[in-house]
């Protein structure tokens, strides 16, 4: 810590960011004892329970404000944000429904036992439920850990399903929407749903036998990013969810999170010669991208769509 520049703010020092971290980790420490205590210190309450109810709380929260303006199309401020801004033009809830009664069954019956498997396999690692966090410093070195275990394993299962011999049965549901939206991020077939939406979130925390607060904010993150780029809107100071757009619809492109092994394998290449690639950045105007980088040109050639 002692050797961290900090030249962009001359008058803080690091003592300073030490006592605001300290603090900060104060707080967060005494929820987290507030959640441990009303559990009774209850393992399958706290990692079984808790883990599910955290992660269906932002996947609805987050997941139902994007459903009401892709039904409602309001407001317009941001809907005109959409990457493909002709398709998905205010759906009814009779379309989304089946959507919803999906992902529900992903949460209970296939996620709850899931889950139930996955806390054993901790135990038998060891990992702590415990009272006490780790520090910030940890947390943030097994974040970084998680998310390049989330990359590999989600890569492969990923491509895995696009096997012709197996996506016909099993990944097709997910790609029934070449425009995604946020609520479709976990509408899968229940194969898909353990062995690439909740088996790449659980290896990180399997390596390094993470404690229970952890993988609860690990796992809100996660389910943070599918929402986005599931979400089919490209919104200011948010991270780009082009590739994935990308990947619905052309359905070869793009099987990563990070982008990294699919540059290694060349399973972008489609992806970097189209214009979704330039738009591919975190917009920091109010100008949607899919108007100062349309797709089609001046002189009128096809779009990526057609151009894929």
């Amino acid at each position: 810590m002692e050797t961290l520049q900090i030249d962009f703010v001359p008058h803080l020092s690091v003592r300073h960011l030490q006592q605001f971290w300290g603090a900060s980790g104060d707080f967060w420490q005494r929820q987290w004892e507030k959640v441990f205590n009303f559990c009774d210190g209850d393992e399958f309450t706290i990692s079984v329970l808790g883990t599910t109810f955290v992660t269906a709380i932002v996947y609805w929260i987050v997941g139902g404000l994007y459903t009401i303006m892709d039904i409602t199309g309001r407001p317009s401020a941001l809907v005109r944000y959409k990457i493909q801004p002709n398709k998905n033009k205010q759906l009814t809830f009779k379309k989304i429904l089946p959507v919803i009664l999906q992902v529900l069954f992903n949460q209970t019956v296939v996620g709850l036992p899931f889950a139930v498997v996955a806390i054993y396999l901790l135990h038998l690692r060891g990992y702590s439920y415990g009272p006490e966090l780790p520090t910030f410093h940890w947390v943030l070195m097994e974040l970084a850990i998680f998310t390049l275990a989330e990359e590999v394993a989600f890569y492969y299962s990923h491509r895995f399903l696009h096997r012709p011999s197996i996506y016909k049965y099993i990944h097709k549901q997910h790609h029934e929407w070449t425009a995604p939206i946020a609520v479709t991020a976990i509408y899968t077939h229940p194969v898909e749903h353990i062995l690439s939406n909740l088996t790449p979130i659980f290896v990180g925390p399997f390596i390094m036998g993470s404690h229970i607060g952890t993988i609860w904010l690990w796992s809100a993150l996660a389910y943070l990013s599918t929402l986005n780029a599931h979400s089919g809107y490209h919104l200011p100071l948010m991270p780009s969810p082009e590739a994935h757009d990308f990947h619905h619809l052309t359905f070869n492109q793009n099987f990563g999170i990070l982008g990294v092994l699919d540059r290694l394998h060349g399973t972008d290449a489609q992806f970097r010669a189209s214009k979704a690639y330039q738009r591919h950045v975190m917009l920091l105007s109010l100008v949607p991208l899919v108007q100062s980088v349309p797709n089609n040109s001046k002189s009128g050639k096809s779009s990526d769509a057609e151009d894929n």
